[in-house]
């Protein structure tokens, strides 16, 4: 039995990065995963090449 089978994992962030590498791992450990990225802009739209700096 892998780790995470028959649970649910929820990733905000999971686009690039290290959200994405967590997305992809709990996945591979059997959870359902569900992920999120709102993109870089207020209304979540719009892309980026990098990290978004604070």
């Amino acid at each position: 039995m892998r780790l995470c089978e028959n649970r649910v994992v929820i990733v905000t962030g999971a686009g690039r990065g290290i959200g994405r590498a967590h997305a992809l791992a709990f996945a591979r450990e059997g959870a359902r995963v569900v992920v999120g990225d709102a993109g870089v802009a207020l209304d979540g739209g719009g892309g980026s090449a990098g990290p978004r700096s604070r």
